[in-house]
């Protein structure tokens, strides 16, 4: 008898299939052991050696995985192909002594029968600078967070935590937010001239005058774009230059972990920690590659392959002479060899016998590995110049002559068809507008938009991001509204302390290049307790120095013009977990406090509602809470009567004909649900419009630059 260890019963499952009764895999549910969880676990003066014990959970399931290795002729430790699936390996053989078993690592980057046969031909000894890497990582983040995490519970609140990479990350979230405090919008305007010939209608805008480009912000007011209008107005349109280019349009490779979860956000909306369950499922079940790497480089079975589905799928027209090859471009790429692919490309989506949200993710994989290595799209670019007096006005069109990969895998740009023109043409004006604008402020980072920026400083590794979006999340730092990340004031405060008192914590290059120097790590370059003592002799010296210097209050606690109206003691701005609070400097004596505004400090204004208290018949107000506005009473904390607003959607509940509602979910998601719940179940994550689709009678909702069906794939 063979045994087999791997993570989960599910990948167990699927690679009892490939093997023949002489093996039997059993699942170790991932680690088992780690660090302690009430202590540090880490003998500092012992060069860091490491105290790891089994946890709890993994007891039983060591029990078992012993009794069956016990008549086993051969043990494989056939756990994930990284740093991670290496440690677990070495965890299990110090975890139990199995002596009498040959034993093997092995190792695959897809769950197939041919990449199972190979490994078991293939077996080797389990790679310790992979294990130092990981031990590495592990020790440091558990130095940081340990040593770290109680300095804030001192000096700020209960609670709290730090760590190198989620620091980092609310960092950037922070300094994004006071872009976007700072930002002054500008105004400026635009105009627009709605032309035709032969009746077919095209738009064109003012881009020169005189001869000179017209800046974006040069028209600055609705006066100066007056002027302009009123000339233009009467005026006569020719075309003046018509230039016309054919170019290629080429597929970004196939997906790289970030990738994946950037675009599993933008074209599904799914979290990045969803997408790694999803991506994780599909890899266990045997339908994609391993899901965390950073490489793009595909096996040569699989772009042969590749080739033959997009023959038979699409036509041979659409098929390379010979495979396209892409070169990884992200900072210290290591981990997998492969990106992110189907194992077999001919089970193409509809025939995978997957469900929901997994169905979507993988037909995302399998069109963006097939595209990839399909023939480029060729596009016809137009740019026709059009003169009205001394003014020229710019009309673009683009029009895809061959869709190539885009047959597949739609990235963005829709097909703007111009009229066919000649230089000379006199064109009639249908409509001139003058268009008022102000510039936007920096964007909010989302899930992906940060991952990008992360994995663009090198910083953290394909397995790292989920794990930290999902930390900032749940400490309360960074609070995720609309699909943006918001930095929370109490994320604010941290982030600041850590910067003013523990700048390399929060340095970018400092955490980039610790990522470095862990890949050295796991190539065998460096020694990973030489890589911590260089880190942790500064940080733990400016620890105890700050320790000694920073004093609570500096941090949590302001003056204040106010005074108690209570006792007439003074008030201070106090900070509490939940943000900052005015309290009186009589306390314990006096217990008087009073809510403050969330980022200046400054009392919230009052919004009287024009209701009255159904308890004290004082006056109720608008205030504003996690889950949104709601009505209090003004005489809190004496009466603490609230009461929610309701939202009402134009239109009626299509099952049952009650009011669809705006409503919350716990992450604070807005959808629309039955004010019937729980009678009536229906629920809808757009805003519900007064109007049916054409095509099936059902409501339709309002999506994003859309309007689509509830119940079919009507769109407008």
């Amino acid at each position: 008898m063979n045994l087999v260890i791997v993570e989960s019963p599910t990948k167990a499952k699927t690679i009892s299939k490939f093997l023949d009764s002489s093996f039997q895999v059993v699942a170790c549910f991932g680690h088992t052991r780690d660090l302690p969880q009430k202590e540090l676990g880490i003998d500092v003066k012992e060069n860091f050696k490491p105290s790891y014990v089994i946890m709890p959970k993994a007891k039983k399931v060591l029990r078992e995985i012993k009794d069956k290795a016990k008549n086993s002729e051969n043990l494989y430790l056939a756990t994930d192909y990284d740093r991670e699936g290496e440690a677990i390996a070495w965890h299990l053989l110090q975890a139990e002594n199995f002596k009498k078993q040959k034993i093997h690592r092995i190792t695959f980057h897809e769950i197939t029968k041919v990449a199972i046969s190979d490994a078991l031909k293939h077996p080797r000894e389990i790679d310790l600078h992979l294990v130092d890497a990981q031990q590495a990582r592990r020790i440091l983040d558990r130095l940081v967070g340990y040593k770290l995490s109680p300095f804030l519970w001192r000096k700020v609140a209960q609670g709290l935590s730090a760590g190198r990479v989620q620091s980092v990350a609310v960092r950037l979230i922070v300094e994004k937010e006071r872009e976007i405090e700072k930002f002054s919008a500008q105004e400026y305007w635009s105009i627009e001239a709605l032309l035709s010939k032969n009746n077919y209608q095209f738009k064109a805008i003012l881009t020169e005058k005189d001869g000179k480009k017209i800046a974006k912000l040069e028209i600055k007011s609705e006066k100066a774009s007056q002027e302009i209008f009123k000339n233009l107005k009467e005026a006569g349109y020719k075309v003046s230059d018509i230039k016309k280019e054919q170019k290629k349009r080429y597929p970004s490779p196939p997906f790289t972990t970030s990738t994946l979860q950037q675009e599993a956000a933008n074209k599904l909306g799914y979290s990045a920690k969803q997408t790694m369950k999803l991506a994780q499922d599909l890899y266990e079940q045997g339908l994609i590659t391993y899901m965390r790497t950073d490489s793009v480089h595909v096996a040569p079975q699989a772009l042969q392959a590749a080739a033959k589905v997009i023959t038979k799928e699409f036509g041979s027209h659409y098929a390379l002479s010979s495979p396209r090859f892409y070169k990884t471009k992200s900072k210290g790429a290591q981990e997998a060899h492969e990106a992110i692919r189907p194992t077999d490309l001919s089970v193409i989506p509809e025939k995978a016998n997957l469900t929901g949200t997994h169905s979507r993710l993988y037909s995302l994989v399998w069109k963006k590995m097939l595209a990839s290595q399909m023939k480029e799209a060729e596009v016809l670019e137009e740019n026709v110049k059009i003169k009205a007096k001394n003014f020229t006005f710019l009309a673009t069109g683009l029009k895809i002559t061959f869709d190539g990969f885009l047959k597949v895998y739609q990235n963005s740009g829709k097909e703007t068809i111009l009229p066919d023109l000649k230089i000379g043409d006199e064109l009639n004006l249908e409509k001139l507008e003058k268009l008022q604008h102000f510039t936007e402020p920096p964007a909010r980072f989302t899930e992906a938009s940060l991952i990008k920026e992360l994995e663009k400083r090198g910083i953290g590794r394909p397995s790292t991001y989920a794990p930290t979006l999902g930390t900032i999340t749940d400490r309360g730092y960074v609070e995720k509204k609309e699909g943006k990340l918001v930095p929370q004031e109490i994320g604010t405060i941290v982030n600041d302390v850590l910067v003013k008192h523990f700048p390399e914590i929060v340095d970018f290059d400092f955490t980039a290049k610790m990522e470095e120097e862990l890949d050295e790590i796991a190539e065998g370059k460096l020694g990973w307790q030489k890589v911590i003592s260089k880190f942790y002799g500064p940080f733990s010296e400016n620890l105890k120095t700050k320790s000694k210097e920073v004093s609570k209050q500096e941090i949590t606690e302001e003056e204040s013009d106010e005074v108690c109206p209570k006792c007439g003691k003074k008030l201070k701005i106090k900070l509490g977990r939940f943000g900052k609070f005015l309290a009186c400097t009589g306390f314990p004596e006096c217990k008087f406090t009073k809510p403050l505004d969330d980022k200046k400090g400054d009392q919230k204004p009052v919004e009287a509602s024009g209701e009255k208290c159904p308890k004290c018949q004082k006056d109720l107000v608008l205030k504003e809470g996690k889950f949104g506005k709601f009505l209090a009473c003004s005489g809190y904390p004496q009466c603490k009567f609230t009461k929610n607003i309701e939202v009402t959607a134009t239109v009626p509940c299509p099952v049952c004909g009650g009011k669809l509602l705006q409503k919350r979910t716990r992450k604070g998601r807005t959808f629309w649900g039955c004010g019937n719940y729980p009678k009536c179940k229906t629920a809808f994550w757009n805003e519900p419009l007064n109007e049916k689709c054409p095509q099936c009678q059902a409501i339709l909702l309002k999506g994003k630059n859309m309007v689509k069906c509830s119940q079919c794939d009507y769109k407008k």
